[in-house]
Order: C-alpha cells, then structure tokens, then sequence
C-alpha cells in the first residue's frame, strides 16, 4: 500500500485530499464540532492532506489540535494549536514529523468532538492500518466516546479486509476522495 501510495503524482495526492477535505467539511460529526484533532500530513510519503480542512475549521472558530509522539515513551498526545506556522520539525520513529510545539495547551481526555486519523488501509468496518506503532490505537479511548472517529485515506487504500487484533480500535466513520462510509463493525 505504501507503494502505490507513493507512486501517485504530488498533484493527484493534492487533488484527491482537496476532495477529502471537502467530504469532511460536508460530514455532520465535523460540521458540528467546536474542537477537532487532525493529523499533519508527512509530504514525502503522500499522506492526506488536510490543511485546507483546518483552514476552514479555524474560520469557523473550531479549536484545532494535533498530535505531538511522546519521545520518551513512544505515545502520543494530542495539544491544541493556535497557528500551525508554529509548529515544529522532530523526528518520531525515524521520520521527521511536524507537531505542536513545546508548550502547546494539551488537550485533556475527553475534550474533542471529533478525531481525523491517517490510514496506510482501512476497510468498511472501520479497521485501519497505520505504521504499526500503535498511537492512535492507544489514544482514541481517552477521547472516542464522546468524540467521533473518522480514517481517512485515498480511495484504492479502503480495501474489502484489514487484519485486527483486539488491541486495535475501530474508527466510526471512514472518508475516502469517493465516498463517505459510516463504518460497519461492532465497537
């Protein structure tokens, strides 16, 4: 999947996140939100795009947040972030991420009404595959329920099956640059 992902022309990645961000606006969970967490998408691997969402989210007046790796214990926590330009380059895992800054208010459990998460796969039931490091399987609990969890991912990456195990945490909806899918599987 990495694969095909990567070989998409920069262009395309652009075209179909425009397309994704636009299914998210459009989708009621996002619509309705007062706080939101995105993901800052890692450019070199062709990641969604959503800064074109948090553009319209922040003219809304929706706090924004993004998630910040946690160096010393490999988690994640999520920090609200007035202006993206402030954010800072740090390598997690071996990738260099863009994430909150050092002192950006962090977002207590419970806090979000909604949680955009990235996808290397995802299937109709709303089981995703990401890098394999767990963050997100680790964190949606503190905040899903009552937030909403949307995976979102170029449409060749929703396949018909992912692998789980009971470590990994569905997610509630899943938007593609076609479509817009209330996830099927039991939570």
């Amino acid at each position: 999947m990495r694969g095909l992902r990567n070989a998409l022309p920069p262009a395309a990645c652009g075209q179909r996140s425009t397309r994704i961000s636009a299914r998210l606006s459009s989708l009621e969970p996002i619509a309705t939100a007062a706080r939101a967490a995105l993901f800052w998408p890692i450019e070199r691997r062709h990641e969604v795009d959503l800064r074109t969402l948090d553009a319209a989210l922040r003219e809304r007046g929706v706090r924004v947040a993004y998630p910040r790796v946690v160096s010393e214990t490999g988690g994640m926590t999520f920090h609200f972030v007035e202006d993206p330009e402030t954010m800072e380059e740090s390598m997690a895992y071996g990738v260099e991420l863009r994430q909150p800054a050092q002192g950006e208010p962090s977002v207590p459990p419970g806090e979000l009404d909604v949680v955009v998460v990235p996808a290397l796969a995802v299937d109709p039931s709303g089981h995703r595959i990401g890098y394999g490091a767990g963050c997100y399987d680790t964190i949606l609990p503190q905040f899903v329920p009552p937030a909403v969890s949307v995976a979102v991912a170029f449409d060749f990456q929703l396949i018909a099956e992912v692998p789980f195990t009971p470590l990994d945490i569905r997610v509630d909806f899943v938007v593609t640059d076609e479509r817009t899918l209330k996830a099927t599987g039991p939570r």
